[in-house]
């Protein structure tokens, strides 16, 4: 029996899947979500083998938790339903993600389906990296316990790069990342800026800088007391992103 999870955040879509769904044999719907971050909670307790999931949808988009989900030790088939038309969908084919266009035929669902052992971990991480180049994640998704824990990204008031980790600081404790620091850079361009070789702030923490006596410039942040080294050749940067507000 193939365990399926219906991921969008429209009621008449998944209902439409639903009734599809119920005219195939041996498949059972384990659960319903209605946006991304709901889906990954729900495949933590339900463990299903396939995710049937919507791309645009609030909170988290469908391509994000896809992102998370190639994460898991053992990611469930994800097949996309979406009502992008083939052309906007080129960019992912290419990477032979699985995808289903609205309205969906009973009979295209059922050979998506039937063709699963295509769309395993390579299909997701291939998902994982197309979706980088398009948008930065709205949450962090690390593990502790043994289990996935997602962290906004707007919480997040600094990465700190140590050793052979990467800690994202934020108000009320940190969590250690898989991410380098320059993939991050990367991907946050438009919200981090990069203060020194081990560390990246958050642009909307930026209170200041200051200069010690021994010459030492810190970086002042508006929700921490800890002051961070800034490197000489970050300085001028950071002045003009002062002086601009």
């Amino acid at each position: 029996m193939m365990k399926i999870l219906i991921v969008d955040d429209e009621p008449l879509a998944r209902e439409r899947l639903r009734d599809l769904l119920g005219q195939i044999d041996d498949v059972e719907i384990c659960g319903e979500a209605s946006n991304g971050r709901e889906a990954l909670q729900a495949c933590e307790t339900k463990e299903p083998d396939v995710v049937l999931m919507d791309i645009r949808m609030p909170v988290m988009d469908g391509l994000e938790a896809a992102r998370h989900l190639a994460r898991c030790e053992q990611p469930p088939a994800v097949i996309f339903v979406t009502a992008y038309d083939q052309h906007a969908l080129s960019a992912f084919e290419a990477h032979a993600a699985g995808y289903l266009v609205k309205p969906i035929r009973q009979s295209r669902l059922q050979e998506a389906l039937h063709h699963l052992p295509r769309l395993n971990r390579a299909q997701l991480v291939s998902v994982q990296e197309q979706a980088s180049s398009h948008a930065a994640r709205s949450h962090l998704c690390v593990r502790q316990g043994g289990r996935l824990q997602l962290v906004p990204v707007d919480e997040v008031l600094y990465f700190l790069a140590e050793q052979k980790y990467v800690t994202a600081c934020l108000r009320d404790g940190e969590v250690l990342l898989e991410d380098s620091l320059k993939a991050l850079e990367q991907e946050f361009e438009d919200s981090f800026v990069r203060i020194h070789r081990n560390a990246l702030i958050a642009l909307s923490q930026l209170a200041g800088i200051d200069k010690h006596k021994s010459g030492q410039v810190v970086v002042l942040l508006k929700d921490s007391d800890r002051q961070l080294e800034v490197s000489r050749r970050h300085v001028p940067d950071l002045r003009k992103l002062l002086r601009q507000g």
